[in-house]
């Protein structure tokens, strides 16, 4: 063993015992923190934070506590002469003495990803460590060191990093902390004011990018970033249940991860929309459909003078004022429900100017007696009824007439008819809500009162949001930034998008950067080869990706007559190697490609189902997962499924981190 191996791995040693002095002080300072005199709200406030910073603490997965040292020359500025180890929390064995372990999202650490010989930016020696695979942070599982001399202008291809990416996958996603390259480490640390489009290609890390930057704004920015929430949108519970370690891993553990169809369920989805009714509830026409409808409840008609007595005072409002009073606030088009609240308190002060007029100022027990007053309130109800999502959505869904009306020059009379229920609900209470009518929920639901905002939302899968969901989300983020990650290429629903700014300006950011990553550090070059040829045949304007893995194998497997049978022998040649296995079919051909496989003695999981050796998943939930060995089953049938079949073929081939298997017994559709 060297002596370096064996310093650095005595310096694990002393950064453990650090990190386990941390958790107990940080559980002694909950306990301290708790008999604190102070007045109940701070009292409250103090001990939340402390409680929340020691249960992060207790919840930091097991692994190595550092990948990397920089050393920085004698005239690097403030760090000349300084070295730094850099892992994925700051460790320190006294809050005030300099630290062991600096976080990777500290502005020292940039230079572990951006510096190069070119460019040393200060620093002398950059140091990689390689840890067995699997290791859970003993100190013998440092096995190796790398060090770029950068003042010398050494320059080299890591093998640590090289070794790292091409890892057996076998279980959730990881973090990709240690590799970040230049071009993903500039998107991660984008400013937190700034929204961000990430047009990646497969393999080249956009989700990892989107969750790392998720953890660095909530380093640099907690307090404005908490204040809200940080919110990650990914396609399906699959995918997030993949990605679900990597904040924790992080040391992030309070971010909600969901799917937009989580966030918007006010009902449980059991009615089902035609294809042409689905489309066009996810077009972006219907938010004006929805919003006349909502505002035609709005109505000045047979307004009459309000009056409320008081005593022998009696305090009245004219129908001219009350006419003035309603347009002026539908011209400042406010929230449903916040101009409803404005029509009354307008009432009530022009009463209330009456009043102090003859008896002098009005206390706030006076107004709220106004206000209250029936006299008042039947008039409010009466110009601008109170309402809730469900009534309005239901009766533009079953009333032919409220629908032309509000569809009036927006859909034509057979966009319409296919909209309405074919069977309409006794009430809206009884209604059979489909996935798509939970969106026009939520859009009205967003007129009549905005929801609360969160302090910024990673959005992934991108491109295959409708405008509508675009709009759900927008509402969720009026004031906050986004990054939004996706690849037009990989646009499988009937409304995905052929263009970032169309789904940027849904999103209610249309002046967000559209940056490309196109380099690939996961999917193999003759893999990324034949999705290209793929490529060129969707209709979408990106550019094709590029890999920078020459290893990886690619196989077309030509099955003489018998599909099943030659799946089974990719699959086992597969299991030959190390690492795990998908086998991807269209979704018709999962039971009989599953049955098969038990047939032949092969346990094979659901893609629910982590860390499995073999998974078999439909082509409809492979999206954003990734297998060592890929095994496509009939790409003819994948493609033909479905209206964008073609797209999700490309997602299919572009799973494999190793190899890419093809069984087909059809022509090929590329």
């Amino acid at each position: 063993m060297t002596s370096a191996l064996h310093h650095e791995r005595s310096h694990h040693d002393r950064c453990r015992a650090a990190l386990a002095a941390m958790v107990d002080g940080a559980q002694e300072q909950v306990v301290t923190g708790e008999d604190v005199s102070a007045s109940g709200a701070d009292a409250e406030v103090l001990g939340h934070r402390l409680r929340s910073q020691a249960k992060e603490l207790r919840e930091l997965p097991e692994g190595p506590l550092f990948f990397g040292r920089l050393d920085f020359s004698d005239t690097a500025g403030e760090h000349s002469g300084q070295h730094y180890h850099v892992g994925r929390l700051r460790i320190s064995e006294h809050p005030a003495a300099p630290p062991l372990v600096v976080d990777w999202r500290a502005p020292v650490s940039r230079a572990f990803y951006r510096a190069s010989a070119r460019d040393p930016q200060g620093v002398a020696v950059r140091r990689r460590f390689g840890w067995a695979p699997g290791s859970r942070g003993a100190s013998g599982d440092l096995t190796g060191l790398e060090d770029e001399h950068l003042d010398r202008g050494e320059s080299q291809v890591s093998d640590i990093v090289a070794r790292e990416i091409e890892r057996p996958r076998i279980g959730p996603m990881r973090d990709i902390v240690a590799t970040i390259q230049p071009e993903q480490d500039d998107l991660v640390r984008q400013d937190v004011a700034r929204s961000v489009c990430v047009q990646g290609a497969p393999g080249t890390g956009k989700t990892a990018v989107g969750l790392h930057r998720a953890a660095y704004l909530l380093y640099t920015h907690p307090q404005r970033i908490q204040r809200g929430g940080l919110l990650i949108l990914g396609p399906n519970r699959t995918f997030l249940s993949y990605i679900s370690q990597v904040l924790p891993a992080l040391g992030e553990t309070g971010v909600r991860q969901s799917t937009l169809q989580e966030e918007i369920a006010a009902h449980p989805v059991k009615g089902v929309d035609s294809e042409r009714a689905a489309g066009l509830k996810h077009d972006a026409r219907m938010a004006e459909v929805l919003r006349r409808a909502l505002y035609a409840r709005v109505s000045s008609e047979g307004v009459n003078s309000v009056v409320v007595a008081e005593g022998s005072y009696r305090w009245r409002v004219g129908a001219g004022e009350l006419v003035r009073i309603l347009d002026g606030v539908r011209a400042e088009e406010p929230p449903y429900a916040i101009g409803r609240e404005r029509v009354r308190s307008r009432v009530v002060r022009c009463m209330q100017l009456q009043a102090e007029r003859r008896a002098g100022p009005q206390n706030y027990a006076w107004v709220q007696k106004i206000a209250r007053s029936r006299a008042v309130g039947g008039y409010v109800e009466a110009v601008w009824p109170r309402v809730r999502p469900e009534e309005v959505v239901a009766q533009l869904l079953t009333d032919p007439g409220a629908l032309a009306a509000a569809a009036d020059g927006l859909l034509d009379a057979e966009e319409q008819k296919a909209l309405l229920w074919e069977k309409p609900p006794r009430s809206w209470k009884s209604a059979r809500w489909s996935a798509a009518d939970l969106v026009l929920l939520d859009e009205v639901g967003g007129l009549i009162e905005h929801p609360e905002g969160y302090g910024h939302v990673v959005v992934d899968e991108a491109q295959d949001l409708s405008p509508m969901e675009c709009r759900a989300i927008a509402r969720r983020a009026p004031f906050a930034s986004l990054t939004v990650l996706g690849d037009l290429a990989q646009g499988t629903t009937p409304w995905a998008a052929r263009s970032w700014d169309t789904v940027l300006r849904h999103l209610g950011k249309p002046d967000a950067a559209v940056v490309p990553l196109t380099i690939g550090f996961r999917v193999p070059e003759a893999v990324v080869t034949l999705a290209n040829r793929l490529l060129e045949r969707l209709d979408v304007d990106v550019p094709a990706g590029r890999s920078l893995r020459r290893d990886g194998e690619l196989t077309i497997r030509e099955a003489a007559g018998d599909v099943p049978g030659a799946v089974v022998a990719a699959v086992r040649d597969a299991l030959g190697h190390e690492g795990s296995v998908g086998v991807v079919a269209a979704d018709a051909d999962v039971e009989w490609v599953r049955a098969a496989l038990g047939a032949a003695g092969i346990a094979a999981a659901g893609a629910e189902e982590l860390g499995a050796r073999v998974t078999v998943v439909s082509a409809t939930l492979v999206k954003g997962l990734e297998y060592d060995h890929v095994v496509a089953v009939e790409p003819a049938a994948i493609a033909e499924a479905e209206q964008r079949g073609l797209h999700r073929l490309y997602v299919v081939l572009t799973r494999a981190v190793s190899r890419l298997e093809v069984v087909h017994g059809r022509p090929l559709p590329f």
